[in-house]
C-alpha cells in the first residue's frame, strides 16, 4: 500500500529527534560495553553498531522514505537486518527493539506495522534467550511490554492526529463558508441598495423631470399668445425642480419623503392631488373613507410613492381629465384606489420595460406592494379608463418593513 506519511509537525519533529538520539545512544552503549567488558567479537560488534547507525542515518535524508510505504519498508528491512546481526553478537542490542517498534508503527501501514512489531519482539526474545542459553517468562516480559506500549502510544497519537486534521478541515470549511456568506451578504446589500435607488429615482427624479418637461412644453406653446400663462408654467416647473431636488436629497439619505413631514398620509395624498391639478390638465380629487387610521412609515412611504407614480402615468399616458384617489382602511387592511377616465390600455399587452422608453412603473409599484405583503391589481381596457388598487395588510412582515421603507 503506497501512501504518503503524515507531514511532520513541531511536536512530531521533536519526538523524531528524541528517537534519533535514543537509537544513537543504544548503539553507542552496545559498542562501549563491548570495549569495556572485553566481550568476544568486540571488533565485529563495533562494526555492526557503526553499520547499523549509518544505515539508520541514511533514512531521514532519503526523500522516498517519507514519500511511500514501500520505500520505508525497504529501509526498515535493511535497518532490521543490521540490528539482527548486532543482536547475534551481543545481548545489549535487545534494547534497540523498543525504538524500532516506533519506527515500524509510524512508517508502515497499521497491519504491516503490527506484524513488524510482533516479529521484532519475537526476535528480541529469542536473541536474548540465546545469549543467556536459557529461557524464562521474565525474558519475554520486557520486549512484549515494550511492544504493547509502543502500539498504544503510536495508535493513540494517530487517532489524535486524525481528529486534529478533521477539526482543521472543519475550521477551514467554516472560514470559507463565513467568507462566502459575507460576500453573499455584501452582494445582497449592494443589490438591495441598487433596487432602492432605482425605485426612488423612478418615483421621484424620473417623474419630476417628466412633469418639468410637460410644464416647459406647455409654457413653450403658450408663450407666443399668452406670456403670463407661460410664466406661470415656468414658475410651476421651477417649483417642481425645487421639490425634486429635495426628494433627491432625502432618498439619498434614506429619510422620510418631504411630502410626509408634518402631516398624515391622507394629507400628503390630498396635497399631491392639489399639486397635480395645478400643474397639469387633470383634475385629481382625493377621497378618504372609513375612520382615520395610523399607518407605519413603511405603509405611508409605499402608498405615497405608488400614488405619485400612478398619477404621473395618468398625466403622461392616459389623456384623462379626472382622476379620483381614494384611501380607505378596515378589516386589518389599507386600500389605495386610483381611478381615471383616460384612454385605458390592455394590461396583457404591456410592452417590456426598456431603459430608453421606460415602462418600469408597474413593476416598481408592484414590488413596493409585495415588499409589505400586499397586492396590486389593475383593471383597464382601451377607451374605458384605468382602475389601480393597492391592498396592504396593516401589520407587514417584520423582515420586509425596513425594505419597503427604503
Amino acid at each position: 500500500m503506497n501512501s504518503a506519511v503524515p507531514a511532520l509537525t513541531p511536536t512530531t519533529r521533536a519526538l523524531a529527534w528524541c528517537l534519533h538520539l535514543l537509537i544513537v545512544g543504544l548503539l553507542a552503549l552496545a559498542a562501549g560495553r563491548a570495549v569495556t567488558g572485553e566481550r568476544p567479537h568486540t571488533g565485529w560488534i563495533i562494526t555492526a553498531s557503526v553499520l547499523c547507525g549509518l544505515v539508520y542515518a541514511a533514512g531521514p535524508v532519503l526523500p522516498g522514505v517519507r514519500g511511500s510505504r514501500r520505500t520505508a519498508a525497504l529501509w526498515l528491512t535493511t535497518v532490521g537486518a543490521c540490528w539482527l546481526m548486532l543482536l547475534a553478537l551481543t545481548p545489549d542490542a535487545v534494547w534497540m527493539a523498543f525504538p524500532l517498534y516506533f519506527l515500524q508503527l509510524h512508517l508502515l501501514s497499521r497491519r504491516t506495522g503490527l506484524v513488524a512489531v510482533f516479529t521484532t519482539a519475537a526476535a528480541a526474545i529469542v536473541g536474548f534467550a540465546a545469549h543467556q542459553s536459557s529461557f524464562g517468562p521474565a525474558m519475554a516480559i520486557g520486549p512484549a511490554l515494550g511492544a504493547a506500549v509502543a502500539v498504544a502510544v503510536v495508535w493513540g497519537y494517530q487517532a489524535l492526529y486524525r481528529e486534529s486534521e478533521h477539526r482543521r478541515r472543519l475550521i477551514e470549511e467554516l472560514t470559507a463558508t463565513r467568507a462566502d456568506l459575507a460576500a453573499a451578504q455584501h452582494t445582497a446589500g449592494v443589490l438591495a441598495e441598487r433596487d432602492r435607488l432605482a425605485r426612488e429615482i423612478h418615483d421621484t427624479l424620473a417623474q419630476g423631470l417628466s412633469s418639468i418637461q410637460l410644464l416647459l412644453r406647455a409654457a413653450e406653446r403658450a408663450l407666443p399668445r399668452a406670456p403670463e400663462i407661460a410664466t406661470r408654467y415656468i414658475d410651476q416647473a421651477r417649483q417642481a425642480a425645487v421639490d425634486n431636488l429635495a426628494e433627491a436629497r432625502r432618498f439619498v439619505a434614506a429619510l422620510t419623503p418631504p411630502a410626509l413631514e408634518g402631516t398624515t398620509l391622507a394629507g400628503a395624498l390630498e396635497r399631491l392631488c392639489t399639486t397635480i391639478s395645478a400643474r397639469h390638465r387633470l383634475i385629481a380629487r382625493f377621497h378618504l373613507t372609513g375612520a382615520p387610521a395610523q399607518f407605519t412609515t413603511a405603509h405611508e412611504v409605499a402608498l405615497l410613492r405608488i400614488a405619485q407614480s400612478a398619477l404621473a402615468n395618468t398625466v403622461q399616458h392616459a389623456e384623462a381629465t379626472v382622476a379620483d384617489v381614494t384611501l380607505s382602511s378596515g378589516g386589518g387592511h389599507v386600500v389605495l384606489a386610483i381611478l381615471d377616465n383616460g384612454c385605458g390600455f390592455d394590461p396583457v399587452r404591456l410592452p417590456s420595460p426598456d431603459p430608453e422608453t421606460g415602462g418600469f412603473e408597474l413593476a416598481a409599484m408592484r414590488a413596493r406592494a409585495q415588499a409589505l405583503g400586499g397586492t396590486l391589481s389593475i383593471e383597464s381596457a382601451p377607451g374605458h379608463g384605468t382602475a389601480l388598487t393597492v391592498q396592504l395588510p396593516l401589520t407587514p412582515p417584520a423582515d420586509t418593513e425596513l425594505e419597503a421603507r427604503l
